[in-house]
Order: structure tokens, then C-alpha cells, then sequence
């Protein structure tokens, strides 16, 4: 949402009310399930969108939130397999995938769409595109992180932000300086390429929904979610999952 200032919240796009309707719930959720189908059994992602969106006459956007949501059994599976939840990350370091967690949890503060995929991950409709700018929901949104990861035991905490994007310095500050204010053990690292970290890392556990990373990664934990469920009770999830884990 843009203010005469710029953006003042990450909140929902003017059509996603239309779009994301209850009314057109049914047909995403078949959407997601024909195309997780089509992948499952080797067909690529982009041409079997194209025939499941058009078979369900999808616009762009909701084409969007049901590739987001979409994957192969296989990678449900996988991904599953080395899902922890909260009970498990007492005393474990955590490496978060900065702009993956914040700007969901951000979305889900200012009322913006928050997709249930396949593979149980809440996934938002924001992009960063290159820059990131700070939201009223910023700070709450990291609060309610800490928070989060707190309840659980969580170890010493790591942010990964992209070093491409604008403003990742400045976020870095606030990472900090609100952890400090929180009496949290964080600190923030501004890289060029935060996936590979993440992917490589050993004996930590990871927050991320980035599907490319869960294919790849070791441990993981479904922050954004668990944050959601647990301090936005009024968020506006949108399930896409057709069969989520």
C-alpha cells in the first residue's frame, strides 16, 4: 500500500480482494493440485502453469500464487522430512532467511493475502524488486519474531539479507538495534548471496519458505508460519495448498 510518503505498509495489492475471494478458493486449490500433479510426474513448471491456468482461467496474479504454492510429491516430501517444529530448536542456532520471514510476517500484520502452500509454508504476495523499504509493520514484525523463536529456546540467532538489494544495511541496523532493545541474541550479515549460505550451512537450522532452498537445505523450521498462527490470529490466509502436509 503506497502513502504520499511511499510505501507505508506491505499490505494487499488494490485486486487481491477480488482476486483471493472466497469465491475463487476452489478453483486454486485445483489449480495447485493439477499442477503439483503435472510436476510430480516430470513435466516442467512453466508450460504446465500455462495449461493449468488457462484450464482454470487464471489471471496472472493468481497464476503467481499457485506456482508459489505448487510442488512435486517428491519435494513435499523431502521437505517434510527435515521439518522441525518449534519443540525442537531449543538451544539450536537459527539462520534466518531475512526478507523470506520479515516480509511475510510483515503482510500479515498490515491485512495483505498469505498463501497456505503444498508444503504447509505461508508464502506472501510482496516483492522486494530490488529494494527493500522499512514498513510501519517492521519493527512489530521482528518483535513478534523474537518473540516467537524465544518461546521455543531458540539458540543465538543469524539474519541473512541480500547484499543486492537496497537497504539491506539499513535493515541490518534495525535487525539489531531491535534485538538490542529486545534483549535478543541476534545479529544481522549482509551477503551476496544468502541462499548459498543458507543451503551450506551444517549443525544450525534454517527459516525459510523459499522453495529453492528447502530442496536443498538441512534442518528447517517454518517460522513465518508458526509466527503467524501464533500472534496474527486475524491474518488473511488463503489456502492454495490442495493437499497441504
Amino acid at each position: 500500500m503506497e502513502g504520499a510518503g511511499g510505501m507505508k505498509h506491505r499490505g494487499a495489492h488494490p485486486e487481491d480482494h477480488a482476486l483471493f475471494a472466497a469465491a475463487h478458493h476452489a478453483a486454486l486449490r485445483s489449480a495447485a493440485a493439477d499442477l503439483s500433479w503435472l510436476m510430480s510426474r516430470g513435466y516442467g513448471q512453466p508450460s504446465s502453469l500455462k495449461l493449468v491456468g488457462d484450464r482454470y482461467a487464471l489471471c496472472a496474479r493468481q497464476r503467481l500464487a499457485v506456482r508459489r504454492c505448487a510442488c512435486s510429491d517428491q519435494a513435499r516430501d523431502q521437505r517434510a522430512s527435515r521439518r522441525v517444529g518449534q519443540a525442537r530448536v531449543a538451544g539450536c542456532a537459527i539462520w534466518i532467511d531475512g526478507f523470506n520471514v520479515l516480509t511475510t510476517v510483515e503482510a500479515a500484520l498490515a491485512g495483505g493475502v498469505i498463501l497456505l502452500a503444498r508444503d504447509g509454508c505461508y508464502r506472501d504476495m510482496a516483492s522486494v524488486h530490488g529494494t527493500y523499504r522499512r514498513v510501519e509493520e517492521t519493527i512489530p514484525a521482528l518483535r513478534l519474531i523474537g518473540r516467537t523463536l524465544r518461546s521455543g529456546g531458540a539458540g543465538a540467532c543469524t539474519w541473512y539479507l541480500d547484499q543486492p538489494v537496497s537497504n539491506s544495511g539499513r535493515l541490518k541496523a534495525i535487525i539489531e538495534r531491535t534485538a538490542g532493545d529486545e534483549g535478543l541474541d541476534w545479529r544481522a550479515e549482509v551477503v551476496m548471496n544468502p541462499d548459498r549460505e543458507l543451503i551450506e550451512a551444517s549443525d544450525v537450522v534454517i527459516a525459510t519458505a523459499d522453495s529453492g532452498v528447502l530442496d536443498r537445505c538441512g534442518l528447517w523450521m517454518n517460522l513465518a508460519r508458526d509466527v503467524v498462527t501464533k500472534h496474527v490470529p486475524g491474518a488473511w490466509v488463503v489456502d492454495v495448498s490442495g493437499d497441504a502436509v
